[in-house]
């Protein structure tokens, strides 16, 4: 018995369902960030200590990128947009619990709980612009503004939070969820099928326990060394565990007759390799959007509010590279365009790094802010397109899965590794300079490692990646 297949709808109303997913997605994304921003406001107002603090950004880090593969196959077995709308369903009554907790433990586990509804929401709307828009060139435009408001949705999180921080209240963060969640569920039934693999596979549970417990440790243990550093066993047990995991689940999923993801699917080159490259992207971004955030308060002295519209030029540049993105892959070609786009990016973290402790902000930060943001822009789509690059309708929920799971363990890996580093560099200076030469000086010290990591990936990506159209 097969199921039915996603139904073409006109041309007119893909543009709409497009428009409602990306939305969608940007709250998903925001919620990376927002809290940032937001954290000593929600310190003071409900008490927290300083280790539990974290655990509201970790809490949402871990479920979302923990539970992605396991919510992407769900979504091409069961229904990728009933999967969706449930996740969105979970994520926006998460966000009601967050922005009335009263208690530490509530807001935590709103986070969690958020961060689960997300991770179902995200690979299913990517899996379902990816069917809506077959054709090479309107799915390369379609997924290239995807993945251009994605990395808007990371940015202007901090944006938002600072703003309805300074404005309102931390609780608006949450709040301000809830309008978008209502009218997905509401309009997009409307203009999406229902869209399933129609091969009717029998679960992979063992497959699906595995590889969820094996990416939730190595998020834990890489969220842990951002706090406590690698040594201790609260870091090293978590990695290893994950270790131990990832040998299990490659096992398992070899001896399986229908596995949660066949080695084929993750060999294919030209997906492998833009995989690997949004695993560096990320991790330099995520840091960059954290360490740059902390400058500008306390390096520059802004208040939050201050800081936020700040960061507006930032969003600013990645609109101008979302807009360039697709027409400049159609002209040039996907793996020369994407060293272009990384070779801008590196440029603009390398800006950055040389930030002094004097500079002001228009003569200092913006110059490498908006030629870092057009690099974010550019990069991103054309990440996100060759990323899903022949999947069909038995495998897109799990090509976005992956693509996502790789976003946020690259997040955590580049916050986790880079913001240590900073920290650890302004340390070892504290006692020899003042405290905002000290902080510059991990600041620039950790772009720089950033700016490197792009530009070895630049350097990756012609041997690795070929203009070759895919076999499907």
């Amino acid at each position: 018995m097969t199921a039915p297949a996603l139904s073409r709808p006109a041309v007119g109303s893909r543009w709409p369902a497009l428009i409602m997913l990306c939305l969608v997605q940007f709250m998903l994304v925001l919620d990376d960030t927002v809290v940032s921003v937001a954290l000593p406001s929600v310190r003071d107002d409900l008490g927290f200590s300083a280790a539990g603090l974290a655990w509201v950004v970790n809490a949402y880090f871990l479920a979302f990128g923990g539970l992605l593969l396991l919510s992407g196959r769900a979504a091409d077995l069961l229904g990728r947009r009933r999967v969706f709308l449930g996740g969105v369903a979970l994520f926006g009554t998460a966000s009601l619990v967050c922005g009335l907790a009263q208690e530490p433990w509530q807001l935590v586990a709103g986070r969690f709980v958020q961060g689960a509804g997300a991770a179902m929401a995200s690979p299913a709307a990517l899996s379902l612009i990816t069917l809506l828009f077959p054709g090479t060139e309107e799915r390369t435009r379609a997924l290239g503004i995807w993945g251009g408001i994605a990395a808007l949705g990371g940015t202007l999180g901090l944006v938002i939070s600072g703003a309805l921080t300074g404005l309102t209240s931390w609780r608006w963060i949450f709040l301000i969820n809830l309008p978008v969640a209502v009218l997905a569920l509401a309009l997009l039934p409307r203009l999406v099928a229902e869209s399933r693999a129609t091969r009717r596979a029998r679960p992979d549970v063992p497959g699906a326990l595995l590889g969820t417990g094996a990416v939730m440790a190595l998020v834990y243990g890489l969220l842990a060394a951002g706090e406590s550093g690698w040594t201790g066993t609260g870091v090293l047990g978590p990695l290893l565990l994950a270790a131990v995991l990832v040998l299990a689940f490659m096992v398992v999923e070899s001896r399986t007759v229908e596995p949660l993801v066949p080695l084929p699917f993750l060999t294919f080159r030209i997906r492998a390799v833009a995989n690997v490259m949004t695993l560096l992207f990320s991790a330099a971004f995520y840091a960059m959007a954290f360490l740059l955030m902390v400058h500008l308060q306390t390096v520059l002295g802004y208040g939050p509010l201050t800081a936020g519209v700040a960061y507006l030029p930032y969003g600013a540049g990645i609109l101008a590279g979302m807009w360039l993105s697709p027409r400049a892959v159609a002209r040039l070609g996907t793996r020369r365009f994407l060293v272009l786009a990384f070779l801008v990016s590196a440029l603009g973290l390398l800006l950055l790094s040389g930030v002094g402790p004097n500079d002001g902000y228009a003569s200092g930060v913006l110059p490498g802010m908006l030629v870092t943001s057009l690099g974010c822009g550019l990069s991103l789509p054309a990440l996100a397109v060759a990323a899903v690059t022949g999947t069909t309708g038995e495998n897109a929920g799990l090509g976005s899965a992956v693509f996502s799971s790789v976003q946020q363990i690259g997040g955590a890996v580049g916050v986790a590794v880079l913001v240590a580093i900073a920290t650890r560099r302004s340390t070892a200076l504290a006692d020899s300079t003042d405290p905002a030469h000290a902080a510059t000086e991990g600041f620039s010290f950790a772009l720089l490692i950033a700016a490197a990591l792009l530009a070895l990936a630049a350097v990756l990506i012609p041997a690795l990646l070929r203009d070759r159209r895919p076999a499907g």
